[in-house]
């Protein structure tokens, strides 16, 4: 089940990417409203649109938000696997993403303020995480 939907979530943030796509919704809104007129603008034709577009909506976000996750979740294990692999890389950086947005702010203060003291990279290299968020 889970491939299943890794596949209908990436072919489809795919296809809802393309400018295709897009021209084909402008299309249907414009067919949609020039039928207007000829519906006499009643309320089934108002919902016609008010309903397609909610639940395309809704269905869109899901498929977004998982697409979001995946690529998310593979930059995070690249960049893991780049700290594991440069010899002065701290690894205590990898996952630092669990922690809070409050500790890792406080981490990125840290390094710019190490960076900013004129010290250069190789005066950073020695403190671990937990020792930025001491510091700061």
């Amino acid at each position: 089940m889970d491939e299943f939907f890794t596949r209908v979530a990436s072919g489809s943030a795919r296809i809802m990417g393309q400018p295709l796509a897009f021209i084909i919704s402008t299309l249907l809104i414009l067919i949609w409203a020039a039928s207007g007129p000829l519906l006499k603008y009643s309320d089934t034709w108002q919902l016609i649109v008010n309903t397609a577009t909610t639940v395309l909506t809704f269905l869109a976000v899901f498929l977004i938000q998982n697409s979001q996750n995946r690529d998310g979740a593979a930059m995070q294990a690249k960049l893991d696997e780049i700290l594991r692999a440069l010899d002065k890389a701290r690894v205590e950086f990898v996952g630092i993403e669990h922690l809070t947005d409050y500790q890792i702010e406080r981490i990125r203060e840290a390094l710019e303020k190490d960076i900013a003291d004129g010290t250069g990279k190789d005066g950073t290299t020695g403190a671990t995480v937990e020792q930025l968020l001491k510091r700061y």
